[in-house]
């Protein structure tokens, strides 16, 4: 039996939190471990609760005394530093495209809009995706990235290096990956999910395949059956 999904969630309102409890609740693949109010709290949390897959809001107050929003785009690197196998979920009433693209390239692997209730309701489906190493957009977060990503634009020859090796190794993981070109699992993080936005895409397989589709990188090896050939 495959061991749960351990979530840890920060949002200022109890009842925002309530709901993702009652959806996440029902998916026997997934466990809330802890949550929290303040940002001041995920890091002390993290420590004493593993977890794989921390979903975070963007506007939350530091702390009791110090109501100023929380440093998200100093706590993403930091937190993923010390911890580079957890996926950061991003669940957010704020859509401008600077803050989004800026918390996607400081490691987050999805950025949903609270008032996205359809993918809300899938919840538990979007965790299930950024655990394995996918991304997840709501469909106006996707559109505002691509104001910066055209299309259907090739990626770049260091993102399809990434994928070549995502290629060759399909079980590792993405902090194995990072180790494997020498670079920073943040690093590693933000070249996989600019290569999925350019292919239009999201997720490591389904990048993959089209990348080999559109002949960027090698090509599947068949497989040969020899049984007849002695």
């Amino acid at each position: 039996m495959s061991p749960k999904i351990r979530v840890t969630i920060l949002d200022d309102h109890q009842g925002i939190i309530d709901g993702y409890l009652y959806r996440l609740n029902k998916n026997p693949e997934i466990e809330v471990v802890t949550t929290a109010n303040f940002g001041k709290d995920i890091e002390p949390l993290l420590t004493r609760h593993p977890t794989d897959v921390l979903i975070l809001d963007v506007q939350v107050p530091t702390s009791p005394d110090n109501l100023n929003p929380y440093p998200i785009l100093h706590l993403i690197p930091r937190v993923l530093q010390k911890y580079p196998d957890l996926s950061i979920l991003i669940i957010s009433m704020h859509n401008q495209p600077s803050l989004i693209k800026a918390v996607m390239e400081a490691g987050a692997s999805g950025y949903i809009f609270k008032d996205d209730r359809e993918t809300v309701q899938n919840l538990g489906s979007v965790i299930e995706v950024v655990d394995q190493g996918g991304i997840h957009l709501s469909q106006q977060a996707y559109q505002q990235l691509f104001k910066k990503i055209p299309k259907e634009s090739t990626p770049t020859r260091r993102q399809l290096e990434a994928l070549s090796l995502c290629a060759s190794h399909p079980d590792a993981t993405t902090a194995e990956l990072a180790n494997r070109l020498g670079i920073a699992n943040s690093t590693m993080r933000n070249l996989l999910s600019e290569a999925y936005l350019r292919l239009n895409v999201r997720s490591r397989t389904s990048a993959i395949a089209k990348a080999r589709q559109l002949g960027l990188i090698t090509p599947e090896t068949p497989i040969v059956d020899l049984g007849n050939r002695f």
